[in-house]
């Protein structure tokens, strides 16, 4: 049975992006897939003010099930109110590769989705992206699609090398489509191992000149930034002292990302960041309560912990406090 994202409460991103252009922030884009994670990212964008994005990849949609992801996001959008500040929430697809995933979400009541055809030819890209577009926008549903491969491995997402948006083709492909928003590829990457860089190396700066030059073409259009997580090192640094084995894991300076921010970068994707801290803090207190077997007590922290780190992003890298 099909349901209006409305009913849920929930809004599309058209006018959360046309506020963030002009007021110089990007709107955060937080993947989740269970309870705990869904309630961290409510409560600190609540009290932060800020708008935000529920992103839900393909796997996490499998992982939580379709009916249930419907009505956590009714019960999101609800907690919000009570919690005393109503703020824009968007329930949207991450990564959809099939028009078919699109449309199941349009039905399931997401209120914007991701057509990621940006592994095929640029004129399978635009095909299936534009099918999309017609299929969505009848039920007032936002789109955003894709140029230019992340490398990385995220949920189903992998590709072994990234190549950069091409500026050229951008006009053409927005044009054709009709897409909301475009995620463009200027040298963020997916998952916890965004670099390869030696001991005292600076990580490489991202394509600043990829963006100018999409953002001349594309005056006023809302761009995205994917595999955007910093790889916050206390983590890291933290898993590995209980037991983990991330070697060499690094992402984002913050300061690149809050300079993307101030341009027409309007959505910024976070979601390795996320489970680096849940994972931490779960590692922590197990490793300092071995007799503890209540999910309650080891949970408790990583959300905690799961609020600071969103907040901490909204309030210094996306600009986007105060915002809703």
């Amino acid at each position: 049975m099909a349901v209006s994202y409305k009913e849920l409460g929930l809004v599309n991103t058209r006018e959360m992006f046309k506020k963030a252009m002009e007021g110089k922030y990007a709107v955060p884009a937080y993947n989740f897939n269970n309870l705990e994670q869904l309630q961290a990212i409510i409560q600190a964008c609540v009290e932060t003010k800020s708008p935000v994005i529920l992103q839900v990849s393909k796997g996490a949609r499998e992982y939580a099930n379709a009916t249930i992801l419907r009505y956590l996001a009714l019960g999101a959008t609800q907690l919000a109110e009570e919690m005393g500040h109503k703020i824009p929430i968007a329930l949207h697809l991450d990564h959809g590769d099939s028009f078919e995933i699109c449309k199941s979400c349009v039905d399931y009541g997401f209120s914007s989705v991701m057509i990621d055809g940006s592994h095929l030819p640029f004129e399978e890209n635009i095909a299936v992206t534009r099918k999309v577009v017609e299929y969505a926008h009848q039920f007032d549903v936002t789109v955003e699609g894709e140029l230019g491969v992340l490398a990385g491995i995220e949920d189903d997402v992998s590709a072994e090398h990234s190549h950069y948006t091409d500026p050229a083709q951008v006009e053409e492909f927005v044009a054709k489509t009709g897409v909301d928003s475009l995620a463009i590829s200027i040298g963020t990457s997916h998952g916890a191992y965004k670099f390869k860089v030696k001991p005292g190396e600076e990580v490489p700066p991202l394509r600043f000149d990829i963006l100018e030059e999409v953002e001349k073409r594309l005056p006023g259009f809302p761009i995205v930034l994917h595999g955007a997580s910093s790889v916050v090192p206390e983590y890291v640094e933290l898993i590995n002292k209980y037991g983990g084995k991330l070697e060499g894991a690094v992402g984002v300076p913050e300061e690149q990302l809050r300079r993307a921010a101030a341009s027409a970068v309007c959505k910024i994707n976070i979601d390795s960041d996320g489970r680096l801290a849940f994972t931490a803090k779960v590692r922590e207190y197990l490793a300092n309560n071995p007799k503890e077997f209540d999910p309650r007590k080891y949970l408790k922290p990583a959300r905690e912990e799961l609020v600071k780190l969103y907040k901490h992003k909204n309030i210094n890298v996306l600009g986007s406090a105060g915002k809703a």
